[in-house]
């Protein structure tokens, strides 16, 4: 049976040129994949590309990942897709293009185009969209609106003999489904190996990260760290395949360090809608298959739906954030006093001057539990040295510039005991990008496919409307049975966790360390009670979905990052930090209960 390897080569714009070289030299791998478009960066691509022809993709691409490793890419047959297209894929075509020529090389580039809708913003207004979670109404003005794409035109580019496919904006698994589309010849029907086809491309989308890399239980990951394993599938036909990495190279593939990306920013585990299917997860099992090798089966399809989501970008304002380092005695109520003087007089110019109110702001003294629930962490009392953060928002950039101006201006007039904690001067006034997400039927845009100059026709994932009794919900897990002498212990005794961020939302995925240890934690962490836990950030709902297949919950917490992204005043925008928090939540286990780990 014949069997790919692909090499997850990066999971954001500005990972590590090493991961190439390495895949390349140690991987033995049939295809390189990149994933460089988060939500922001789109609306920067945008703006790039509005000051310069030549600008609006991912310039790291072209010039750090591929001119260095052209010619062993192409000796050893390797090709390549990425989402380094941005907003001008004719610019990144070009580069690459001159690049080849200059070197020598031979290699066919194909472009998959369709997902920038900015030309079409007046219609989408008119239309009267709205925004698919709040409902909010259509922003006045858009820097970017871009489509997420799927995985059959990237095949088709493969089949009319691409070497190197870029795209824009595709789901961020289009990339690895696109090769085992083209490799297997998978049909729009083949749901089952569709969506395992995409489980492959979520677990490498983040590079390291399923390879040891942010993994709960560090301290079995960190074997070299400096040479760290990048991730490599290994796939065949019937959707099945194996998660491992290069020989000799540093971190750890495991059963846990899988589940951990497998549920990493997801929300509903049994729908997850992709372009091209809809996904169930949650009957996925993964079994060892020898050192730093994990076999991964048994993930659902369901017809794909009959509408993108779009997600668009659009200037919020402005922010600024000021950081410096107090010590001393009594620090604590310094540092706040300090900080709420500060407003009180901004506000009191801003008054005078006509701009209002910030439209948000928030003040945090980082070292002393900042990040966690005050209700359940209270500051050390005997705390001598902390940095006092200060971050505002305002519609004005003028107001914003006040603020930096002033927060600077009262040095002599307020604490001792400080100096900076970050860039010397003023701080920096910058934009507020916020997201707006909406859905857009299949039938107002498709993709573009051009290989060589030649426009391709690509098999069509029409879509149904979703039908949610299709699926065939889990069941919650077993009780717990309390017999016998029982302790509290901390979550981290039982589980592993990873979270992440979906938007305004965040993710919080927990993993049983042993089967007998989910009823537990499934009676100590409802919705409920990891609501509560979170109350200081969630301001929604939060829901909790069961995986059986791997033992595993995902929390989803509604309406829990101030926004997420660059519009977010919190310390953590994306919810990176909540599986730490959520390890030390109590759970009641009978005496005697937990196992070596």
């Amino acid at each position: 049976m014949k069997k790919i390897r692909i090499g997850g080569a990066s999971g954001y714009w500005g990972d590590s040129a090493y991961a190439t070289q390495q895949l390349l030299s140690k991987g033995d791998v049939d295809y390189l994949v990149y994933d460089y478009l988060a939500e922001v960066t789109m609306s920067l691509l945008a703006n790039a590309k509005s000051k310069s022809d030549q600008l609006g993709y991912a310039t790291d691409f072209v010039q750090q990942i591929l001119k260095p490793n052209l010619k062993d890419i192409k000796e050893r047959g390797v090709k390549v897709v990425a989402n380094a297209g941005g907003v001008n894929l004719t610019a990144c075509k070009e580069a690459i293009q001159t690049i080849l020529d200059e070197q020598g090389i031979q290699l066919k580039i194909g472009a998959v185009s369709g997902d920038n809708l900015l030309s079409k913003e007046d219609a989408l207004r008119a239309s009267g969209v709205t925004e698919m979670e709040t409902g909010a109404a259509f922003p006045a003005k858009l820097a970017s609106i871009n489509a997420y794409l799927g995985a059959f035109p990237i095949a088709a580019a493969l089949d009319a003999g691409a070497d190197i496919v870029i795209t824009g904006r595709v789901v961020d698994s289009a990339t690895t489904l696109g090769v085992l589309i083209h490799e297997y010849q998978w049909a729009v029907d083949d749901l089952d190996k569709l969506s395992m086809g995409s489980l492959a491309g979520h677990l490498i989308k983040c590079g390291c990260q399923v390879t040891g890399g942010n993994f709960t239980d560090w301290q079995d990951s960190c074997d070299d760290w400096a040479d760290m394993g990048y991730p490599i599938v290994e796939c065949q036909q019937d959707g099945e395949f194996v998660v491992t990495k290069a020989l000799g190279t540093g971190g750890l593939v495991s059963k846990l360090t899988v589940a951990e990306q497998m549920i990493y920013e997801i929300g509903d585990p049994q729908a997850y809608f992709l372009p091209d299917v809809v996904c169930d997860f949650s009957q996925v099992e993964l079994i060892d298959d020898g050192k730093n090798r994990v076999l991964v089966k048994g993930a659902i399809g369901y017809p794909a739906t009959d509408q993108y989501k779009v997600s668009a970008t659009y200037l919020d304002g402005y922010r600024a954030v000021y950081t410096q380092l107090l010590t001393g005695f009594d620090v604590l109520k310094k540092a706040q006093l300090t900080a709420d003087a500060i407003l009180e007089r901004c506000r009191a110019l801003l008054s005078e001057q006509g701009y209002g109110d910030f439209k948000q702001q928030s003040i945090n003294l980082l070292g002393a539990n900042a990040l966690w629930n005050p209700t359940h962490f209270a500051a050390p009392e005997a705390l001598q040295e902390i940095v006092l953060r200060m971050a505002v928002h305002h519609e004005k950039r003028e107001a914003v510039a006040l603020f930096s101006r002033e927060v600077m201006g009262v040095i002599l007039n307020m604490t001792g005991g400080r100096c900076a904690a970050g860039e010397a001067g003023r701080p920096k006034v910058s934009p507020v990008i916020s997201l707006y997400s909406f859905l857009l039927n299949k039938t107002e845009t498709s993709a573009r496919v051009e290989v060589d100059g030649v426009e391709l026709s690509y098999p069509s994932v029409a879509g149904v409307p979703f039908r949610s009794e299709q699926i065939e919900r889990v069941s919650e897990p077993l009780g717990a049975t309390d017999e016998g002498a029982m302790e509290e212990v901390p979550l981290l005794k039982l589980a592993v966790a990873r979270s992440g961020d979906k938007g305004r939302f965040a993710n919080i995925g927990v993993i049983a360390r042993q089967p007998e240890y989910m009823a537990y934690i499934s009676q100590s962490l409802t919705a409920e009670s990891v609501g509560e836990w979170f109350s200081h950030v969630a301001k929604g709902r939060v829901e909790r979905f069961y995986l059986p297949g791997i033992e595993a919950f995902n929390f989803f917490l509604h309406d829990a990052l101030g926004g997420g992204g660059v519009s977010s005043m919190n310390v953590d925008v994306q919810g990176k930090t909540y599986a730490q928090q959520i390890l030390a939540m109590p759970v009641s286990v009978p005496v005697g209960l937990i196992k070596d780990n």
